[in-house]
């Protein structure tokens, strides 16, 4: 059971979506700034680092933006070069270009930007010159993946692009091509606009984050929708009016006096979620420490004991830590490499089944993750791609006495 909650105040709006009870994604945005994933620029080329095989675009932000080569080349494999080409054969100072924001601004660093295009639908991607057809590997029905990709033959044009989402899975050709009509427009009207642009500006900027969870969550299996705000819940019906009619009913206002996170508990699991030690239902717990591009997480028996043997109750704390940690890394929005040092454990078989209870539990995860398997030390490896900001740290700021390390100095 899927269940949304859109929280919009003043200066922020907040959604979090549960599953079965449990928060299982929190996402932040500031009403002066919106996400930059997605936004689409006319840049100029400022800088070429032979040496990164990269260059820096202004885009008008801040930082100049970084442009690697590969995602300066075709978007299909098939038709880059065999050989990958020097990044100053393909750039020089001053040129200009379109790009689009794959990951926003973090820390120190600028945005890193794509000429590898995608204007994300309801049902499905536009990608104007991929020249290929993706589909979710969530839809794992082969006669449903066979009729979606004979659909997407038939209404894409030769050298566009197109990815399936888990959404589209059932629906008819009409839903599926007036989606494909509506971005192609979007994707025109782009390039005309791009025709009469100054660089560095502003060409096309992605969907606010109401839209952007009405569009990407709610599917029909989502129980409901509650929104304490008017002007948001009329914005989340006008879209499922257009692209999903049906589902325009699971949406209601939330018009009670207590706050609409307190309501539902969501401030109380957010509150405990974030916390370095994180507490198991067993009496296990973990223990989460993260940097920029690295996250370790320890495991512990904590105050379960069991009532079998140490193996078992080893591998019953692994078990249920490995469900929390696919969780709490969809929740804090986890990104690069993950370290899970789970207790060790004698057989094998237990090894096997930790492995395979992480790849499934990962599966519900809309970000790209990945279990990349135990290291020679026996600690577990994954990875996550890392496109936004941790939510977080839209509320809480680094300690100006202990600079994050959560000591004081005593003299």
């Amino acid at each position: 059971m899927k269940q949304l909650f859109i929280h919009c105040s003043q200066n922020v709006t907040q959604s979090a979506l549960l599953e079965d009870g449990r928060l299982t994604e929190f996402s932040v945005e500031r009403m002066e700034g919106t996400s930059l994933i997605g936004n689409l620029y006319k840049g100029r080329v400022v800088n070429v680092l032979p040496g990164m095989q990269a260059a820096f675009v202004d885009i008008g932000l801040s930082k100049n933006a970084f442009l690697y080569v590969d995602d300066a080349l075709h978007p299909h494999l098939d038709k880059q070069p065999k050989e990958k080409p020097a990044i100053s054969d393909l750039l020089k100072p001053g040129d200009e270009l379109l790009v689009q924001i794959m990951k926003e601004p973090l820390g120190g660093k600028g945005a890193r930007v794509t000429t590898h295009f995608s204007i994300p639908g309801r049902w499905l991607v536009y990608m104007p010159s991929a020249d290929y057809i993706g589909i979710s590997k969530k839809i794992e029905q082969e006669s449903e993946r066979s009729r979606l990709k004979g659909l997407a033959e038939a209404i894409r044009i030769e050298g566009e692009g197109v990815i399936l989402r888990t959404n589209a899975e059932g629906e008819s050709r009409e839903a599926l091509e007036e989606d494909f009509n509506t971005l192609r427009q979007a994707w025109n009207n782009i390039i005309e606009r791009s025709k009469q642009a100054d660089a560095p500006s502003e060409l096309h900027r992605d969907s606010g984050l109401v839209e952007r969870m009405v569009r990407d969550v709610i599917t029909p299996d989502t129980e409901q929708l509650i929104i304490d705000d008017e002007v948001s819940l009329k914005e989340a019906k006008a879209y499922l009016r257009q692209t999903a009619p049906a589902l325009e009913e699971k949406v209601r206002l939330y018009s009670e006096s207590q706050p609409l996170f307190d309501k539902y508990g969501i401030k109380e699991q957010l509150d405990r979620a974030f916390q370095p030690r994180i507490w198991l239902q067993s009496g296990g717990y973990l223990v989460w420490e993260q940097t920029e591009a690295l996250t370790v997480i320890d495991v512990n028996t904590g105050k379960y004991t069991g009532s079998i043997d140490l193996e078992e109750t080893v591998f019953r704390t692994n078990m249920e830590a490995a469900d929390e940690v696919a969780r709490l890394l969809r929740l804090r929005d986890v990104g690069g490499i993950i370290i899970v040092d789970f207790i060790d454990m004698e057989t094998e078989e237990h090894r096997h089944q930790i492995a395979q209870r992480l790849e499934l539990t990962i599966k519900r995860d809309r970000t790209k993750c990945q279990v990349v398997g135990w290291t020679r030390l026996g600690l577990m490896e994954l990875t996550r791609k890392k496109a936004r900001e941790n939510a977080m740290n839209f509320f809480y700021e680094t300690c100006a006495s202990c600079k994050g390390k959560g000591k004081i100095y005593v003299r």
